[in-house]
């Protein structure tokens, strides 16, 4: 997919908080509800929480036994491929190469074999904490949906805790879930800010993405020095302009 970069963060999510849609099987946009009842942005109620559920704690859509029984009718996808091509699957260098690449893209979208829910349940703890909270420069490394070429770049996140914090460690344990699928980054994004949303219910979530493709890189315009940069704001680092122009300075520092 080739991409404009953007870089007004923030200003590019002004959608109506009561909209979603789901692809792959995944809230892309606010909180997932069930039938009938009541839609509200994902950010924290005063008073009383609402309940920790939607699209964070979903069911995988791929297990290690679908992984066992899928490989050999995508080794034989892969040997079509090849032919298709113009090689010989019956070559010596090409032997192995449809279940090698058929277990390959079983890795590269390992995100479809795991639930948010796995991550987090035992890394979220009460702290009467209400600084920002920022992980940076987290490696993140994808699949484009459109032509299924790698994206790869860094992801920023920062939330404003609500008397509860999450181990640093998960929220890159979060991108890797979500990047590990068929993607594209700006749905990507908005899933790494709702998930961290739901589960921790803070003031407020900032993502950023910042990331290559490779689409545009070894096809099409092939420009080989383009990034593109997407954001997602959500809580007060959309409504505080102090609030997001403290995130953003400090994650480019």
């Amino acid at each position: 997919m080739e991409h404009s970069k953007q870089t007004q963060f923030g200003s590019s999510d002004k959608k109506d908080a009561g909209t979603s849609s789901v692809v792959n099987g995944h809230c892309d946009g606010m909180v997932k509800r069930p039938a009938g009842g009541p839609s509200q942005p994902p950010a924290a109620e005063s008073g009383s929480q609402r309940p920790v559920m939607e699209s964070w704690r979903e069911d995988r859509t791929r297990s290690v036994e679908d992984n066992e029984m899928s490989l050999p009718s995508l080794a034989a996808a892969y040997t079509t491929i090849l032919r298709g091509l113009g090689e010989d699957p019956q070559r010596q260098g090409l032997l192995k190469t449809p279940w090698r690449a058929a277990t390959a893209m079983q890795f590269f979208t390992k995100g479809y074999q795991e639930k948010i829910i796995d991550v987090l349940n035992d890394a979220i703890f009460d702290e009467d904490h209400d600084e920002m909270v920022i992980v940076k420069d987290i490696d993140m490394f994808s699949m484009c949906e459109h032509h299924l070429v790698p994206i790869f770049g860094r992801v920023h996140i920062g939330y404003l805790p609500n008397k509860r914090v999450l181990g640093l460690s998960k929220l890159a344990r979060i991108v890797e879930i979500y990047s590990r699928r068929l993607q594209v980054q700006e749905r990507l994004t908005k899933q790494i800010a709702v998930a961290i949303t739901e589960a921790l219910q803070p003031t407020g979530v900032g993502v950023v993405i910042e990331a290559t493709h490779m689409c545009m890189v070894m096809r099409g315009v092939q420009k080989m020095n383009s990034k593109t940069v997407t954001s997602t704001m959500l809580g007060v680092f959309r409504e505080d302009p102090k609030t997001r122009d403290e995130f953003l300075t400090l994650i480019r520092s």
